[in-house]
């Protein structure tokens, strides 16, 4: 215990399976918000509340066709996620990217740091940006959800 704040100091699990606790919990909750759409079709009207953005002005946002995406994803069906929302699946196949590289470096004790930048930050920005303006445009029909 530190004598100046009587905390004591926080100590990092000394075993692979203790370290991995927090990795699993977030497997665990995007499984389990994956296995929930994949049982529940948002292809049928009423499970899921309409994007606000199309409702009020009929334009398609980053993140519509988002749970269509992701349940085609989990039957299988990746060219219809990939048409359903293709920058969902990149951040799907990024997230199990990035999982990986956390869960593996706390196995081995090593310190996690995530830290994108200013640069990567805007280019995703960016990114995003331009997939919904082409999106909406005539040209962009093939990203429609």
């Amino acid at each position: 215990m530190n004598p100046d704040s009587g905390i004591a100091p926080r100590t990092t699990p000394s075993t692979p399976w203790s370290r991995l606790a927090v990795p699993a919990g977030v497997l665990a909750a995007v499984a389990g918000a994956f296995a929930y759409v994949g049982t529940v079709d948002p292809n049928e009207p009423g499970h899921y509340p309409v994007c606000p953005l199309y409702y009020l002005t009929g334009l398609y946002c980053p993140g519509c066709g988002g749970l269509r995406s992701a349940h085609a994803f989990v039957h299988g069906d990746f060219l219809t996620a990939l048409q359903d929302n293709a920058a969902g699946v990149a951040a799907y196949l990024g997230f199990a990217v990035l999982w990986t590289v956390w869960a593996v470096r706390a196995a081995r004790g090593r310190a996690v740091r995530f830290e994108p930048g200013r640069l990567r930050m805007w280019a995703v920005g960016a990114l995003l940006l331009v997939f919904t303006v082409v999106r909406n445009l005539p040209f962009g029909g093939w990203l429609h959800p």
